[in-house]
């Protein structure tokens, strides 16, 4: 390529830009400005290693958490402590670890084994109490599917295809019903209704046909798109037993919306330029289009199809005074015109050409500007890689930059005026061969079952480098477990592309597992057309980097004030007690002016209940204590990750789900698990109603909807974890919970006192004696106002059955508090066969063979790794990643064959 002269001054005036001094210089202004953002608020990222893509109840779902700071991902030591919550499709959390990090590392488990959860799409989602300033868009956050065969009689595959009838949209699917082998539910009955946000869009049934398969049909009339729906069905099988099975719904339309992105912002009068284009449907994922751009007097101008998961460019150059517009051709033949964005009269074009993997060419071209000094940036994660400032107006310049000046992941390229105003913007993602290097080998690649293996493990960025690197390593075996790579979410993936975008981003690993020109020029494709918004450049110039609400964890601390009549109690003596298992501890502080205190460096597993009491500096009781964690306890927002919310999670994970129950049974034959955790099935049958005691209930105790008593409550940390899909006609989101009928929020009360919204996070399940739930109108309606949306009645144990509840009734100036503690996680069990056992007769059929979080590379030499095979034959599948103390981060895939 021909590079005009100019690009000698440029490439001088970038060599130097970091020398700049004069606070009147844009380019260094710019620099400070980003070097204090960073500094004030550096960006924390979480990426977690999980053993599998999926999973099923009676698995154990195994994690390694890496924690990196900064623009060269850094372990942080930043943060000393990481959440990690399983949340479900209601978006309401199930299970949630506090994680101790050692230099930004630790790791876990869930164990999924429990009555609390049933089949569907899940989210994993990691964060610390610093990265929430950045907001929930940059957590952790990764959709995999869990399934059920242990006690699930009623297998689904679902199909939806949508139309529009007389100018409404329709929903066709067809749902068929299966037994576990495979045998049709013939001939069955079936009541279902389509939900969505708390609205039953409509309700019918129906019978199953000759194959199983049922047919509904049902028009949504939304009036906003569709968040969170189900078609929840209810199937009559044997001895009119009753299933009911929850669909998701993603979508209520066969819509595809389409949007156009001029490559540097806009479109300019007489420059030609890209434009990128996303089709995306109602479901969230790319959908396929083609199409043809035409001006006002119908000349075709550009022919367009997409390239890759409904994203594609094409170029054309708009003339002075035209509007355009491009007629789509959907896959089903369908069409329609959308236009064009209007091109400006005046303007600059940045292009950038990024196919070299040795340097990236950007190009500037103008028209009918006034501008004589430009100002050129080029930063990633805050932190600026290369700048210029090229001159002239009308002019057309070409530069190029040797990619070793940036860094691996997003850049982002500013085009400002000569005051400091963005003009044009441009992402692009760089890669570069500066990953750590994980070599994995082995003596030979087939062994026998049950042989024992001999990996040796080696990490390092260099062959002459000598940082030591922490791995995390998995072992499956494919036969039992198949992996779409495209659809990882892999160390690069996480911690050079998704934790820096905004949206959904579909198949992340497709652009790192095989590299090629094709998927370069895809991730060129998705950098035009997805949103990048770490900080606005209006603030950074501004230096308004506005405040950071929560502060690093370090440790587990517990802080509040300390109020009388409202006003703060300056110099308040506080005490925290616990007195659990017979180990009591007391320790006090004082409040500060403001009536602040806080206890720091608490040291405990699971959750403990602790009494905060205060009183003022003279000893008076009558003092309100509010504690901060219940105050800015972290909210859920919808998934995202919408695309990857499975339907027939059923059907696509049967073959996992017939060897995951053989493997449980198996278990159970030989007394390694036992099944009193697996949710069984429910069945409504006649029996002596609950006796109910000290209830507050104002139609009299037990004369209730629903009632469930303290047996109910004994396989749960959490009160908000019991009620979850076990009270009828009630869903929770965020720990609330709302009436399916009008979607109000219910009213929670406790020992006949109205409570908060955060009623159920805070009583513990061990303190409730019963739970009375009122829906109809013959029980609310003694209740008033509050009984508009239906009442939760929460009675508290007494001295003849178990303890007296704290919540209710406190004393003045205390308060019960039960934070969660550390996690301490499990040591993957890995049997070994050179010794004889009590199950060395039990069949081997795990699908994680090898699971361990912790694995420490000297870059000396390699780490010997031993375990055992299991009884399954084929390809095993070892995926390594990890990261050095360079900041390089690094994954590799090995396999070898079981014979």
């Amino acid at each position: 390529m021909k590079i005009k002269p100019v690009i000698l001054s440029l490439l001088i005036t970038c060599s130097i830009c970091f020398a700049f001094t004069s606070d009147d210089d844009p380019i260094a202004k710019i620099v400070q400005n980003l070097e204090e953002w960073l500094e004030k608020r550096p960006q924390e990222k979480v990426y977690l290693h999980l053993d599998k893509p999926y999973y099923a109840v009676g698995d154990t779902l195994w994690y390694k958490a890496y924690v990196t700071v900064g623009e060269e991902h850094r372990l942080s030591a930043l943060s000393g402590i990481l959440n990690v919550e399983l949340i479900n499709d209601q978006d309401s959390v199930r299970r949630r670890e506090r994680i101790s990090l050692n230099s930004g590392l630790g790791w876990g488990e869930f164990v999924l084994s429990d009555s609390l959860l049933e089949s569907g799409s899940y989210r994993i989602r990691a964060y610390t109490n610093w990265m929430r300033n950045a907001g929930e868009a940059y957590f952790f956050d990764k959709t995999i599917t869990i399934g059920n065969a242990m006690s699930n009689k009623v297998f689904t595959n679902t199909t939806y295809s949508y139309s529009t009838v007389g100018g409404q949209q329709r929903v066709d699917a067809v749902i068929n019903y299966r037994e576990f082998d495979g045998s049709p539910y013939a001939n069955r009955e079936v009541i279902y209704r389509a939900e969505a946000g708390g609205r039953v869009m409509a309700k019918g049934k129906g019978n199953t046909d000759g194959e199983g398969n049922l047919k509904i049909s049902f028009e949504p009339k939304l009036t906003g798109p569709l968040k969170v729906g189900n078609l929840v069905t209810t199937i009559t099988i044997d001895n009119k037993e009753k299933i009911t099975k929850k669909i998701p719904l993603k979508a209520v339309s066969g819509l595809v919306d389409v949007q156009f992105f001029p490559e540097s912002g806009y479109l300019v009068s007489g420059l030609t330029s890209k434009v990128a284009f996303k089709a995306t449907g109602a479901d969230g994922l790319g959908k396929d289009i083609k199409g043809v751009v035409k001006d006002a007097q119908g000349n075709t101008v550009a022919n367009f199809a997409a390239e890759h998961l409904g994203m594609g460019a094409f170029t054309f150059t708009p003339a002075a005074g035209k509007t355009y517009k491009a007629t789509i051709t959907f896959a089903d033949g369908s069409t329609k015109d959308v236009p064009l964005p209007d091109a400006r009269p005046s303007g600059y074009v940045m292009s950038i050409n990024n196919s070299n993997p040795a340097v990236l060419i950007f190009k500037i071209t103008s028209a009918r500007v006034t501008e004589q000094n430009l100002i050129f940036i080029a930063q990633s994660g805050g932190k600026v890689r290369y700048a210029a400032k090229p001159k002239g107006a009308d002019t057309a310049f070409t530069a190029v930059i040797p990619k070793t000046r940036l860094t691996s992941g997003i850049t982002q390229f500013t085009l400002f005026s000569g005051t400091g105003q963005p003009l044009n913007e441009r992402l692009a993602f760089i890669q570069k061969a500066d990953d750590l290097k994980i070599k994995v080998t082995s003596s030979k690649e087939a062994y026998a079952t049950r042989e024992k293996i001999t990996l040796n493990i080696d990490g390092r960025f260099s062959a002459d480098s000598a940082g030591v690197s922490n791995l995390s390593m998995s072992v499956i075996d494919e036969s039992k477990v198949k992996v779409d790579e495209d659809e990882e979410n892999s160390i690069f993936a996480s911690m050079l592309l998704t934790s820096d975008l905004k949206g959904y981003v579909e198949k992340p690993n497709y652009y790192f597992h095989d590299l090629s020109d094709k998927t370069r020029a895809d991730l060129d494709l998705l950098m035009l057309t997805q949103g990048y918004s770490r900080f606005e450049w209006k603030q950074i110039l501004a230096g308004n980097y506005g405040p950071m609400i929560y502060k690093p964890e370090q440790t587990i601390d517990v802080a509040g004030t300390v109020t009388q009549s409202k006003k703060p109690v300056a110099g308040a003596k506080v005490m925290l007690f616990n007195n659990t298992g017979g180990r009591a501890f007391m320790i006090d502080t004082v409040a500060d002016a403001n009536g602040r205190f806080i206890f720091k460096g608490l040291v405990f597993t699971d959750s403990l209940k602790f009494m905060v009491q205060a009183r003022t500096p003279k000893g008076k009781k009558y003092v309100d204590v509010a504690l901060d964690e219940n105050a800015t306890r972290q909210g859920v927002t919808i998934n995202k990750n919408k695309g990857d919310v499975s339907i027939n999670n059923d059907g696509d994970m049967m073959g996992y789900l017939r060897q995951s129950t053989a493997y449980f049974n198996e278990k159970v034959k030989y007394g390694m698990a036992t099944r009193n955790n697996m949710l069984a099935e429910v069945k409504i049958t006649s029996r002596k109603e609950p006796v109910v005691k000290h209830s507050s209930n104002l139609n009299g105790a037990g004369n209730a909807d629903q009632v469930l008593t303290a047996k109910d409550l004994q396989a749960c940390s959490t009160l908000e974890q019991c009620l979850q899909g076990r009270l009828v006609g009630v869903m929770f989101r965020n720990g609330i919970p709302y009436s399916t009928r009008g979607d109000g929020q219910m009213t929670v009360l406790v020992d006949g006192m109205e409570q908060g919204e955060d009623a159920l996070r805070n009583v513990t399940p061990f303190d409730v004696e019963t739970i009375e739930v009122l829906r109809s109108g013959g029980k609310t309606a003694i209740y008033g106002f509050r009984g508009g949306n239906g009442l939760i009645l929460i009675t508290t144990k007494r001295g003849d059955g178990g303890i007296k509840s704290s919540y209710v009734g406190n004393p003045p100036g205390v308060i019960m508090y039960t934070p969660l503690g550390y996690y301490v996680a499990r040591d993957f069990y890995s049997p070994r066969y050179d010794v004889p056992s009590k199950t060395s007769g039990m069949a081997d059929m795990r699908s994680t063979v090898y699971w361990n979080p912790n694995i420490y590379c000297d870059g000396k030499k390699a780490t010997e790794v031993n375990y055992f095979n299991a009884d399954g034959k084929g390809t095993y599948r070892v995926v390594v990643e990890g990261i050095d103390d360079a900041g390089h981060i690094g994954r590799q895939v090995y396999r070898y064959k079981v014979q």
